[in-house]
């Protein structure tokens, strides 16, 4: 009788920890956790006709931790696919590697048109820097710029 009901014990435990999860939690730390709460924004000029379109935004999700975050509506030419993203203290690409350039911080590579997000590496400060660059390493030069206000 005893080993009837632990068998019976374990196989009932085998059904509840075999269940299917309905929504599992997926946590992605290149995206906000929560709502962003958007400090400054700004639209994409473009340049060298890369039809650079849409906005960016600097915010911060509820944990804290700060977003520079490219709308829906965002596009650029990523046919290169270099298009790197910096912050920049102007609207000018302005690479001083001996310095450390440190008129630049830069985020990472666009991957797609549409909505983006860059976590801004902790510790760093954001207030300096007032446009988003979309910099062309391969062909050298800017596909568009938003200053962030």
């Amino acid at each position: 009788m005893k080993k009837t009901i632990v068998l019976l014990y374990l196989l009932c435990l085998g059904f509840a920890s075999c269940s299917e999860d309905e929504d599992p939690v997926i946590i992605d730390p290149t995206r906000p956790t929560g709502e962003l709460s958007i400090a400054r924004s700004g639209s994409f000029v473009d340049q060298n006709n890369a039809g650079s379109t849409g906005m960016a935004a600097l915010g911060t999700d509820t944990q804290g931790k700060e977003f520079l975050q490219f709308n829906s509506a965002f596009n650029t030419a990523l046919a290169t696919g270099t298009v790197t993203v910096f912050l920049s203290t102007s609207d000018t690409f302005m690479a001083d590697p001996a310095a450390g350039n440190p008129n630049l911080l830069p985020l990472g590579p666009v991957r797609a048109a549409g909505e983006n997000f860059f976590a801004i590496p902790q510790g760093q400060s954001t207030s300096k820097y007032s446009h988003v660059i979309l910099w062309c390493g391969s062909v050298g030069v800017p596909f568009g710029n938003a200053r962030l206000q």
